[in-house]
């Protein structure tokens, strides 16, 4: 058992690498997209 595969991630395929990239991108696509609207909010960009 890997260690992905343990606490809440308690699912086989929880170490699956499409699993794993695709959680990695909705949360680093999610960050990014927060950084641009905070920018957007504070400074008039564009």
């Amino acid at each position: 058992m890997s260690d992905l595969n343990r606490g809440i991630m308690k699912f086989n395929g929880a170490d699956n690498p499409k699993a794993v990239a695709l959680s990695a991108f909705l949360v680093l696509g999610s960050i990014a997209a927060l950084i641009v609207w905070a920018l957007q909010s504070a400074y008039t960009l564009g």
